[in-house]
This record gives structure tokens, sequence and C-alpha cells, in this order.
């Protein structure tokens, strides 16, 4: 009788806990869908972002892609030509920025090389400095793709939803900044 009764205690004490632990975690984190509108910056440009977790890096559409050497770095020019789901117009920005790191993908067609720079997007209300894999996706649905890389930063994916949140960021948002990921 005390044993199923001390069992009882202890099973209801541990449910009590992991009540308070998800609570306390859905609490701090924030809860993005499988698509969602994003903006980036500083631009402040409309886009849909596909929310993958089945891709380790981010990737954004990207155009015109030349790598160069400047001050003894890897550097890479490109352009941005995203059209703004809100207004229709589209942006064209040529843009000179440091290499972060090389990605390379392999697969049935071979092995190939991209290169990744810091780009800043704005999902609700803060901007995350983010990695982001450079490519033609002009022919793809969705301009932006965020991976796990950059899930993690964001918050919980729930892939039973899109458009949870709407992007608002200005001068006064928070900032996450990049944080390499050894992943």
């Amino acid at each position: 009788m005390i044993d199923k009764l001390y069992r009882s205690i202890l099973t209801a004490m541990g449910v009590l806990l992991v009540t308070t632990a998800t609570t306390a975690v859905a609490d701090e984190d924030k809860t993005f869908g499988w698509v969602e509108k994003t903006t980036v910056e500083p631009w402040g440009v409309e886009v849909k972002a596909k929310l993958d977790s089945g891709a380790l890096t981010s990737s954004m559409d990207a155009r015109d892609i030349e790598r160069f050497e400047k001050d003894g770095e890897e550097w890479v020019r490109f352009r941005l030509e995203l059209e703004d789901e809100d207004t229709g117009e589209v942006t064209s920005e040529t843009l000179e920025k440091a290499v972060n790191r090389n990605l390379i993908l392999r697969g049935a067609g071979g092995e190939s090389r991209r290169p990744t720079v810091i780009m800043d997007i704005c999902m609700g209300d803060t901007v995350y400095e983010e990695d982001f894999s450079l490519r033609d996706r002009s022919k793809m649905n969705y301009p932006v793709l965020l991976g796990r890389r950059t899930i993690k930063h964001l918050g919980v994916l729930d892939v039973r939803e899109t458009f949870t949140t709407d992007p608002n960021c200005d001068e006064d948002s928070p900032v996450q900044p990049y944080e390499e990921d050894l992943e």
C-alpha cells in the first residue's frame, strides 16, 4: 500500500516537472511554420522562406556569382534579385561579401562548391545574422531556404503551420549575431 502511494507521488512529481520544463521551453522559444515571411535586410524586401529541417545550411537566391580575392581573402560578388511579396517590386542589388566558408555538395551529379556569406534576415521582431549558401533559386518556389543551423537560432519549427508571424523589424529590433556552428 505504501509502495503504491509512493509510486503515485513520484509519478505525479515527474509529470509536474516535465510539464514545468516543457512550458518553460515553450515560453522561451518562438514557434515558426514550415513557410514564413521574412525580410532580407537592410532593404526590407519581404519574401517567402521555406524552413527545411532536411537541409543543414540555409540558401539564398543569388545570380551572377563571381569569386575574387580581396586583401588576400576570398570574396564573392553576386546579385540579389528579390520580388517583394507585399508590393510586387523587384529589388536588384549587387553585393560584395567575404566568403564565410565553402560548402561542398555531393550528389548523383557529382561534387560542387558553393560560397556562403553572412546575411541579415528579419523573422518576427528579431534580426538574425545567418550563414547562407549562394545559389540561383529563380526556378524554385522560395527564394530563401532556412536550414537547421538557422532554425535552431529561431526557435521551434511546427511543420503543421505556415505564416505564424510577420516580419516586423526596425532599427531598434534585437539582433541575434551569427554564431559559427561546427556541426
